[in-house]
């Protein structure tokens, strides 16, 4: 072999090693940032189901409070109500809204005036995000 082909054999291998070293780096870099958003997501979510699993009590609370007109009661309410919000857990309003399937879930129908055609009438049980993902449906009644 004379002393170009040599070169350029040298060069070409070179040029694949760089290659390969890129790829390969890029590559760690995709782990790397996939792991870092999975731990994010495994940490937001960690207490989802203990927080599910309460939302019934929370859903006593709700009528108790309505039925019971007591300062204190309502405090002890209230402030798991903010313990609960403080770990992610917040309740959003269907009454009113336009029916949507992606936030409630229909258990009955009712006629109504053309005003209210196609929006929630009556929320049955309160649908709840944890930081930002929906974890349970509205039960609505819908108007037609």
């Amino acid at each position: 072999m004379e002393k170009i082909e040599v070169e350029e054999v040298v060069i070409d291998e070179l040029q694949e090693q760089k290659n390969k070293y890129l790829l390969l780096a890029a590559d760690f870099d995709n782990y790397r940032k996939r792991t870092a958003k999975d731990y994010q997501d495994l940490q937001k979510s960690a207490g989802k189901d203990i927080l599910v699993s309460l939302l019934d009590v929370l859903d006593d609370c709700d009528r108790a409070e309505k039925s019971i007109d007591n300062d204190g009661i309502s405090l002890i309410f209230n402030k798991l109500r903010t313990t609960l919000g403080t770990k992610g857990l917040t309740p959003f309003d269907s009454i009113g809204e336009v029916f949507d399937v992606d936030k409630h879930e229909a258990i009955s129908e009712l006629n109504a005036g053309a005003e209210m055609r196609g929006k929630v009438i009556d929320e049955v049980m309160k649908g709840y995000y944890l930081n930002d993902k929906i974890v349970r449906y509205a039960k609505v009644v819908v108007g037609v």
